[in-house]
């Protein structure tokens, strides 16, 4: 594949949506003029719940907790090195697993985009936690708006929106990946 092919399928990749299409998954960035004590600096992805509600999960907060911390009698999360990450304000006693996968995880799972399901009951992020930890992330609480919230704050400029792309957030370390899809999102913004 020739380098600019290569950089052309990037740059698609990472580009803000032009016509927010609020019906279908996407990625947000914050945009450098969010300031804001949660939302600064984050990456979420997010999912249509119907009626003009979101939900969605900041993916790139690890906290200095682990799942063994969390929960130091279950010897699954005792094996899970990677840290458990703020998902949101919205109910952060609560576990949630993001796994990248084709198929539904089982239980009571929302798929968050293509190749990315969100488990979302007790019993569900237990078995993968059990059984698959490696191929999830874990969050404690998410993101939730109401019907005009997410519109709003896309016309008020909060956001940069990016396709859904599982791979983009969930392969690329936390660190600096706000940094890194802010950079795309200007440089895409700007070719246009």
């Amino acid at each position: 594949m020739t380098r600019a092919l290569l950089l052309a399928l990037v740059l698609f990749a990472a580009a803000p949506l032009r016509a927010q299409d609020l019906s279908q998954p996407m990625i947000l960035v914050a945009t450098p003029e969010l300031v804001d004590s949660i939302y600064s600096r984050t990456v979420l992805v997010v999912s249509p719940l119907g009626g003009g509600e979101h939900i969605g999960f900041i993916v790139n907060r690890p906290t200095e907790l682990t799942l063994g911390k969390i929960f130091p009698e279950d010897a699954g999360s005792q094996k899970v090195r990677e840290p458990v990450y703020l998902g949101g304000p919205v109910r952060p006693e609560l576990i949630f697993a993001l796994v990248e996968r084709a198929t539904s995880p089982g239980g009571k799972s929302l798929p968050v985009m293509p190749g990315l399901y969100a488990a979302i009951e007790q019993k569900t992020v237990d078995k993968i936690i059990r059984d698959q930890p490696s191929d999830a992330r874990f969050f404690a609480g998410f993101v939730a708006w109401q019907p005009g919230e997410l519109s709003d704050e896309l016309k008020n400029g909060a956001w940069y929106v990016l396709a859904p792309d599982a791979h983009l957030v969930l392969d690329n370390p936390a660190p600096g990946l706000w940094q890194e899809l802010v950079r795309r999102s200007q440089m895409s913004a700007n070719a246009i």
